[in-house]
């Protein structure tokens, strides 16, 4: 007779998607690099000692409430656990104010995430507007000698 999944604990981490094994050893990294103990990092992130231990261990999927909690004991950004996690997509690279928004320690996590949807939005009308040839307001393009638009693109003074 075989067990269920979930009483072997090697055939119930195969079962889970390898994400939540990759989380649980970046998070592992994450307290080692902070040199944090388990016990510690559980008592910082408000959580008990045997469910980030089986988070680490990749046998929970922790909610974003829980890797916000985490995130904030680590002292890293919660985006970067919500990547991990695949909560959040990757960047694309075109931009690196998103992480410098989820970096910042002067700032709560509301504060954040309020941040990220105002900036989130402008991209998308601004998007939209280039999409259908027209520029935002209050932007110019320069143009270089050659007559070919300037990759700069500056806010228009008052």
């Amino acid at each position: 007779m075989t067990e269920p999944v979930g009483r072997d604990g090697d055939r119930f981490v195969k079962e889970l998607p390898e994400r939540f094994n990759e989380l649980g050893s970046f998070i592992r990294e994450q307290r080692s690099s902070a040199r944090l103990s388990l016990r510690r990092l559980s008592e910082l992130a408000g959580i008990s000692n045997p469910y980030l231990s089986q988070i680490e261990r990749g046998l929970r999927r922790p909610s974003a409430e829980i890797l916000q909690q985490i995130a904030k004991a680590l002292r890293i950004s919660a985006e970067t656990l919500y990547v991990q996690a695949g909560i959040l997509e990757r960047p694309d690279g075109d931009t690196d104010l998103s992480r410098h928004i989820f970096a910042d320690q002067h700032l709560t996590e509301e504060q954040r995430q309020a941040l990220m949807r105002i900036y989130l939005s402008f991209r998308h009308e601004n998007e939209d507007q280039v999409d259908t040839g027209t520029q935002p307001a209050g932007i110019t393009t320069e143009v270089t000698p050659d007559g070919t638009p300037s990759a700069d693109a500056t806010a228009a003074a008052g």
